[in-house]
């Protein structure tokens, strides 16, 4: 059994990882301060002796000894991110720095949640780990973009200098049950407005390209990576290469809730990526790890639990 902390483990991707890594028998405490988290998403775990829940804000330091930590805390969608720019920056670089602080003192093992926003707004199509990115460091995305980015700096200076042991994941667009239904982004946003038989807004002409992974091929790919040998740090893109376009996914939301919505365009937002796809060739090798839920399945789970969600409000 070892002790794991997982920070933002009230969260979408936290509570879900929060309960994977309890299933494999370990003893999980989570760390949150529920800007975005959510108690709903974790009270199921409560009832179990192993699981612990601590209300703290990563911006400042924390003090626990544990065997791995995964580092997760960090506002992730648009609307959450851009609500308080500067804050999501100290989330994301403060954040870094208390939990390697940590992980040097007490010898633990750290895996950085990282995105494929460090990507930016691709050049390079799909996206390889060698790539630097295209990104805007003034734009309205550029405190999550450039924040997960110095986080990663962060990591792998603390390695080189002090010898700790890290991981660097890049996740790429996931979804499944536990969304925040208000995070506004593509999946939840349709999924909701399509239950609720609103205009489906698709902003552009819906060309871009989007890549979906279901939240436990991604949890999977976090466990695997944690338990990589020593001298694997990353970074590892771990999605889906499945591309489809944000046009072709509204019709397959529409398709599969039976919805009488209309699909609306409005103008593109500002430093909006037109194309992702993660290249997994990395994650085959080292971690071998590849998706193995398929799209319509993983919509159908997740319509699912937002109708069930819709219904209880």
């Amino acid at each position: 059994m070892k002790r794991i902390l997982v920070t933002g483990g009230a969260g979408f991707v936290g509570s879900h990882l929060c309960e994977r890594l309890l299933k494999d028998g370990n003893e999980v405490i989570s760390l949150d301060n529920y800007f975005t988290g959510r108690k709903a998403n974790i009270v199921h775990l409560m009832d179990n002796h192993y699981f612990e829940v601590v209300r703290h804000d990563v911006t400042q330091p924390f003090f626990i000894e544990v065997d791995e930590i995964y580092n997760l805390a960090c506002p992730a969608s648009p609307i959450h991110y851009q609500y308080n720019p500067i804050k999501t920056v100290k989330t994301s670089v403060m954040g870094a720095i208390n939990m390697l602080g940590l992980a040097k003192r007490i010898k633990a093992k750290v895996l950085q949640a990282s995105t494929s926003e460090v990507y930016g707004d691709p050049q390079v199509h799909p996206q390889t780990e060698d790539y630097w990115g295209h990104v805007n460091p003034i734009g309205i995305r550029s405190c999550y973009d450039e924040g997960k980015r110095v986080a990663e700096t962060l990591f792998m200076s603390y390695h080189l200098q002090n010898d700790v042991k890290i991981k660097i994941i890049r996740i790429f667009n996931t979804y499944g049950p536990r969304m925040h239904p208000n995070d506004g982004r593509v999946v939840s946003n349709f999924i909701v407005q399509a239950l609720k038989g609103e205009d489906i807004t698709v902003y552009g002409e819906g060309n871009q390209t989007r890549s979906f992974q279901y939240v436990d091929d991604l949890v999977n790919g976090m466990v695997k990576m944690m338990d990589t040998p020593n001298d694997f740090l990353g970074p590892v893109n771990v999605g889906n290469p499945g591309e489809f376009t944000i046009l072709q996914l509204a019709e397959k939301i529409i398709d599969i809730t039976g919805s009488k919505s209309k699909i609306i365009f409005q103008p593109l937002p500002a430093d909006d990526p037109m194309q992702r796809k993660p290249d997994i060739t990395l994650a085959k090798k080292e971690l071998d790890w590849e998706p193995k839920v398929k799209l319509d399945d993983g919509l159908v789970k997740t319509i699912a639990y937002f109708d069930q969600l819709l219904k209880g409000e």
